[in-house]
């Protein structure tokens, strides 16, 4: 490891840093690391401005004075890691556990019983530890784990906090390591709040021999940003930090602490940052390096007061300091975080909590009030959904001081059920917008909260840029569309974006070229499907800053369907000769993860032969993650409650560059795409889509299109590929003044016919959206490679509430006349381009495939 020893700063550039700390001015990463080395005099000054930034939040917070901790148990589910942290001595190997006549994991009766014992104590905080992934790297853990009937760590970690909750009622804090997107989901219905260090940016102590992590795959800093990153986009209420004194120079400690402010700007999910002072340990291969002086975490604390700004949450843990508690408050410090009566600190065994009632004095001798709060600070308590599980509201208000926020010092811990919510089947909101969007349209433009759910703009307004940036091209187009013409699937990355980026001449030639190939792949039969749309609810907390159709559940708009008005638009699409229901919704906090199974059964039993195309993968992801089953295993039940087809929706564009400014919680490109390989390994096909022209470029489409017939190629399982031009009118995004206003008519001509190109032969129907481009719009994409129409949908209210111009429904005519402007004749089909049934086309001709005019739903009525 390389020594970084710093050059003290001059006496001019400390001066200029103090000043513009105490005159409030923002500090940048240089001016940072200059005060991180304040002592003596300078320390104070600093110090003194910090505290000033500290009182200011707290009195914005409506508890000036008061100084937080956290009444705990500390619970080490299993002291098993794969990493090799070279100071710890929480991490151990299988065979001292056994000597020491433990387990590779703590049982459910041992958590249980120091649960148990801390609420009979008065705590409300179960702090649950452990190693990361341990089953990666000791055999004995994966036995343990398979013998218990348990998937992973992270399933025996969601069991043993819901266990936690309905048999103690203490509230689980989880610091399960390093987690990925997909196991934010499936943890935060158990848990308030989660937690990880990010320790430090300082790479080189990951990657060079002889750092403190090297040998640890979970400290690589990258890869603990993307964890503080994902925790964001789920909205988990997030504890992180900094060990300091592990061999970072200052300005690493300083870029450790922007890093930490961008995240927290971005996502608005940090409650708490803990400075932590690293304090060597016998029987460590850092034994020997000295201990984080208390200057050196009194300035750390100081300076991130300052970069974090009076919002901020800072915690400096009392059992690491001595007597020094007055200076921690001086610098900053607002909470002291959890401090256990019952159990010991197992991270730092040698130093014991402090009592909490010395705790409130040294607090109160420096002019503090100590108070309890819970293990969610109190700003989420407060904010409500969508950072707190519906499932967890009843155990947090519980312990909760309903006007502060802060922990009830009366409240006793009670178990109670972890269960879903009651009624989700309720009929409620606007139930007849799938009528009204077209006569009344939306009540407003955009949320009332457009300033604060989405995350903040001006940081996602700066991480948009590098993405909308065009590529440099110099590929001769030329060659480009010779090669086209003779065999597309050769086509070059350089060959594809250069046609990609075509326009005039060269664009009228490329459309061309793909829509021979359409003709000699897949003939001239313009396909169309008699279908409807039902979107089961619009509530939905997820985050797309795409997307105007997701509404909180006190909005306008906002409506869910009951099981029954389900089943009722199924049944009167099927008299209309509908051969298909598409069935998508948003993600209803309140809804359980087999509620996707009740609507699929709901349709199939009153309508036996009606195709169900349904739910998308994030939606796969959300039902997968609330009922604790996999994939895989969430994807057989469906199909057994009558799932026939998925619809490829929530890609967008599969390039997580794209997908973290489109969206603040939607799923990442690779849970896509394995939600997407599972079901077709299962039987289930699904189409393919790309949404495109907002925040992305040519590359994008291009790695997009590549990723699709790589998926293909594999497995077989795609019926088609759909492009979704972006509809900017109402999209948060755009209003926000990020995103572009949707893409050209050259963008639109040239995706399709790329499409045609890149996905031949392996996706051979090309669909074209009549719902986003109109009648005039789809017929020129039927001329540049597009085969398909789509259907008649019956209702819209997805694209419609965007801002869409073309009208919620498409009868049979209208369809087929959009192929005669297209110069072709036009085909029913079933979703897997299957021959219709006689008796069904008979019966859709009849009705023209639309709904009666002004005919509404008896259960609508009923409302």
């Amino acid at each position: 490891m390389t020594d970084h020893k710093p050059a003290p700063p001059t006496e001019n550039a400390m001066r200029r840093a103090l000043k513009r700390a105490r005159d409030g001015v923002a500090l940048d990463v240089t001016e940072a690391a200059v005060l991180l080395q304040a002592r003596g005099t300078d320390l104070d000054d600093l110090c003194s401005s910090a505290a000033r930034v500290r009182d200011a939040g707290l009195a914005a917070a409506g508890r000036p004075g008061v100084i937080t901790y956290s009444k705990s148990v500390f619970i080490p589910l299993t002291r098993l890691c794969r990493d090799k942290c070279h100071y710890c001595t929480f991490a151990t190997v299988p065979g001292k556990l056994r000597r020491a006549g433990h387990g590779m994991f703590m049982s459910p009766d041992e958590v249980l019983a120091i649960a148990r014992r801390g609420a009979e104590m008065g705590c409300k905080e179960a702090l649950i530890t452990l190693g990361d992934k341990p089953e990666d790297r000791w055999p004995e853990a994966r036995e343990w784990l398979e013998a218990e009937g348990y998937d992973d760590t992270i399933a025996y970690v969601r069991a043993m906090a819901i266990r936690v909750l309905e048999e103690t009622g203490l509230l689980p804090h989880l610091n399960p390591g390093v987690l990925t997107w997909t196991d934010f989901q499936r943890l935060k219905p158990v848990a308030p709040s989660m937690g990880m260090m990010l320790e430090t940016t300082a790479t080189r102590l990951w990657s060079e021999p002889g750092g403190p992590h090297h040998g640890s795959p979970d400290k690589e800093p990258a890869v603990r940003l993307r964890v503080l990153e994902d925790a964001g986009r789920s909205s988990v209420p997030f504890t992180s930090g900094l060990l300091i004194g592990i061999g970072e120079s200052y300005e690493e400690r300083a870029d450790s602490l922007f890093a930490l402010r961008r995240v927290s700007r971005a996502y608005h999910g940090v409650q708490e940052l803990i400075m932590q002072n690293f304090r060597a340990k016998p029987d460590t291969a850092m034994r020997g390096m000295p201990d984080a002086e208390l200057d050196e975490l009194v300035a750390t604390i100081a300076v991130a007061r300052h970069i974090m700004g009076p919002s901020g949450c800072l915690q400096a843990p009392p059992n690491l300091v001595d007597d020094e508690y007055a200076r921690l408050i001086a610098a900053g410090i607002d909470d002291w975080g959890g401090v256990s009566p019952l159990t010991p600190d197992h991270v730092n065994p040698e130093r014991p909590w402090p009592q909490i009632d010395e705790l409130a004095e040294r607090s109160a001798a420096a002019g503090f009030r100590l108070e309890e709060r819970l293990c969610v600070y109190p700003e989420f308590i407060q904010r409500g959904e969508p950072w707190l599980d519906p499932r967890l509201l009843p155990h947090v208000r519980a312990l909760a001081d309903p006007e502060t926020g802060l922990a009830n010092a009366a409240a006793i811990p009670t178990g109670l059920p972890w269960q879903e919510p009651d009624e989700t089947f309720s009929a409620t909101g606007r139930t007849d917008l799938h009528r009204t969007i077209d006569t009344e349209g939306r009540t407003h433009d955009r949320r009332d909260d457009f300033d604060v759910v989405y995350g903040d703009w001006d940081a996602l307004r700066e991480a948009a840029v590098p993405g909308m940036a065009p590529s440099r091209i110099d590929t001769d187009v030329r060659q480009a569309l010779k090669q086209a013409a003779d065999d597309p699937t050769r086509l070059t990355d350089d060959e594809a974006l250069a046609l990609l980026h075509a326009d005039g001449p060269a664009l009228d030639a490329l459309t061309r070229i793909a829509d021979e190939l359409r003709k000699s792949v897949v003939g001239d039969e313009v396909t169309y499907i008699v279908t409807r749309n039902i979107n089961f609810t619009n509530v939905c907390y997820t985050g797309c800053r795409f997307c105007a159709f997701a509404q909180r559940r006190t909005d306008a708009d906002a409506y869910t369907l009951s099981l029954d008005q389900v089943a009722d638009r199924a049944a009167q699409a099927w008299d209309l000769g509908a051969v298909e229901v598409c069935m998508q919704g948003g993600i209803h906090p309140d809804l359980p993860g087999t509620a996707y199974f009740d609507i699929a059964r709901a349709v199939k039993e009153r309508v036996p032969g009606m195709h169900v195309h349904a739910f998308s993968p994030m939606e796969v992801v959300n039902g997968a993650s609330r009922t604790g089953l996999s994939i895989r295993e969430w994807l057989t039940a469906a199909k057994e409650a009558g799932l026939d087809s998925m619809p490829g929706t929530a890609a967008e564009i599969l390039d997580d560059e794209v997908r973290w400014i489109l969206t603040k919680g939607k799923l990442p490109a690779a849970t896509w795409i394995e939600v997407i390989t599972t079901a077709h390994q299962l039987g289930i096909r699904s189409s393919s889509t790309m949404m495109y022209g907002h925040v992305d470029q040519p590359r994008h489409w291009l790695g997009h299109l590549r990723t699709l017939a790589q998926i293909q190629q594999e497995t077989g399982g795609f019926t088609e590929f759909v492009t979704l031009p972006f509809i900017h009118t109402n999209a948060p995004v755009y209003l926000a003044g990020i995103a572009r206003p949707g893409p050209t008519i050259r963008d639109n001509r040239a995706v399709t016919a790329m499409a045609r190109l890149l996905l031949h032969p392996h996706i051979p129907n090309i669909q074209t959206s009549w719902v986003k481009l109109g009648a005039d719009g789809a017929a020129e994409m039927l001329r540049s490679g597009a085969n398909d129409v789509g259907g008649t949908l019956m209702e819209e209210t997805i694209s419609r509430m965007a801002g869409s111009r073309y009208g919620s429904y498409r009868s049979i005519k209208d369809l087929i006349d959009i192929a005669e402007r297209a110069g072709r004749p036009a085909k029913a089909r079933t979703t897997l381009y299957g021959e219709v049934p006689e008796e069904r086309m008979r019966t859709a001709t009849t009705s023209d495939g639309h709904l009666p005019e002004l005919l509404p739903l008896v259960s609508d009525r009923a409302e």
